[in-house]
């Protein structure tokens, strides 16, 4: 757990020095991870994106586990995911940080490299 939390802060660390101001939460970074992923850069994004933006970024995150694989894109550009197995039964705080787990490997394969 002590060592999750470290990385985690090492990774708020470095968004902060890309972005110019740190995350506050991990929606936050889940919304930029989203928007990373989307690949349009940055644009007004409507309430209902937002939570798009989000979902592509927890579906990013648990593809590393196995538990999601792209299906492919939509006409607008926008990525679809596909369950390919049931997400493990726990509870909000261990969801969490299996979470951030993988988005901190995600961070560390794909954008800090």
């Amino acid at each position: 757990m002590e060592n999750l939390t470290q990385n985690w802060e090492l990774l708020l660390d470095k968004l902060e020095s890309a972005i110019g101001k740190r995350p506050a939460d991990l929606n936050a970074v889940l919304f930029l991870m989203g928007v990373q992923e989307l690949g349009k850069g940055h644009q007004f994004f409507t309430k209902e994106q937002k939570q798009d933006l989000m979902h592509i970024a927890i579906c990013k995150a648990l593809s590393y586990a196995g538990i999601y694989e792209l299906e492919g894109l939509d006409q607008d550009g926008w990525p679809h995911w596909k369950l390919i197995q049931p997400l493990p039964f726990v509870n909000v705080v261990e969801q969490e940080k299996i979470i951030k787990a993988h988005v901190i490997e995600y961070f560390e394969k794909e954008v800090f490299v």
